[in-house]
């Protein structure tokens, strides 16, 4: 008897979250077609075993890892170009976003990224836009978030938008940035609000502002050694599974979104909507980045975005 393939899919959140389940889908859509041929195992959250957020990226190109997610801006560093779906303020809605990245742009990106990592890509999860809770005071406009200290993704352009708003950024990792909120010693995070209600952020922050500042997606990776090793046929359903559950875990990044939104109102904090005057003051603070980005980025790249 010939030995199963393993197949070994890591994340950095509880099982129960949206990311956790696709990749349960993927797992028992490969199992279902291949049987004993086929050995999946799962590493929830790898943030238990001692590993940084950001540990997932070498830990699926050196193959110890066979699959992952992770928020695109933690791949910035090496591959600059794709800091363009960084930008603030990109896109209008989930539907325009969702479909950039299941088109051209999903596809450039994932070009970029392949000839400069040891990936293969083949979906895009999620991760939706982000909203800026802190421990301080509420957040309406730009102005307040003057000399707030607040986390931001590892991303030169994140971090130069909160400059620009008249924060001040700190580019840390997930595990350092919780650990830095529940010592009072940083004031502020941007994140989703069932990531921010995920990591318990919300026992600790009162203000919780909705700016839909930032979209950013998570690439489904592979080792690309091992996956381009695998049967043709594996392949192929591999990819079928992912598209799957790429559109699973965007219903129930939705789900998700409403659970967080009432666990906030449970634990008595507060949910800011700025009006759109307010709002405007945060697009206009990120102008000049703006400005410079067709300069930066290209004008190929600032097409594939819209702009």
């Amino acid at each position: 008897m010939s030995t199963p393939i393993e197949i070994r899919m890591g994340g950095y959140g509880p099982s129960t979250t949206c990311f956790s389940k696709a990749l349960k889908i993927i797992g028992d859509r490969v199992e279902a077609r291949f049987g004993d041929a086929v050995k999946v195992r799962y590493v929830w959250n790898i943030m238990d075993l001692g590993y940084k957020a950001e540990d997932i990226l070498w830990l699926v190109e050196s193959g110890v890892l066979s699959v992952g997610y992770q928020s695109s801006s933690y791949l910035t560093d090496r591959v600059p170009e794709i800091g363009v779906v960084d930008l603030p303020f990109l896109f209008a809605s989930n539907d325009e976003a969702r479909g950039a990245m299941d088109g051209a742009l999903g596809a450039w990106l994932a070009q970029r990224i392949e000839d400069k990592v040891g990936y293969r890509i083949l979906g895009w999860f999620e991760n939706g836009f982000r909203q800026i809770s802190n421990r301080l005071r509420p957040v309406r406009t730009a102005a307040d978030l003057a000399g707030m200290s607040i986390r931001v993704l590892p991303s030169d352009v994140q971090a130069r938008t909160f400059a620009l708003l008249g924060a001040t950024p700190l580019r840390l990792d997930l595990t350092e940035a919780i650990a830095r909120i529940k010592a009072g010693t940083l004031d502020a995070q941007e994140n989703p609000l069932a990531n921010t209600v995920t990591y318990h952020v919300h026992d600790f922050h009162r203000f919780h502002t909705v700016t839909n500042h930032f979209y950013v997606s998570r690439p489904v990776f592979f080792c690309r050694a091992q996956f381009d090793a695998w049967p043709k046929a594996l392949q192929e359903t591999m990819r079928e599974a992912v598209a799957e559950a790429v559109a699973a875990q965007r219903v129930m990044t939705g789900e998700e979104d409403d659970d967080a939104r009432r666990a906030l109102d449970a634990a008595g904090c507060e949910l800011i909507k700025p009006s759109a005057a307010e709002l405007a003051t945060f697009r206009d603070a990120v102008a000049p980045l703006l400005a410079d980005a067709r300069e930066t980025y290209g004008a190929e790249a600032m097409r594939l975005v819209g702009r």
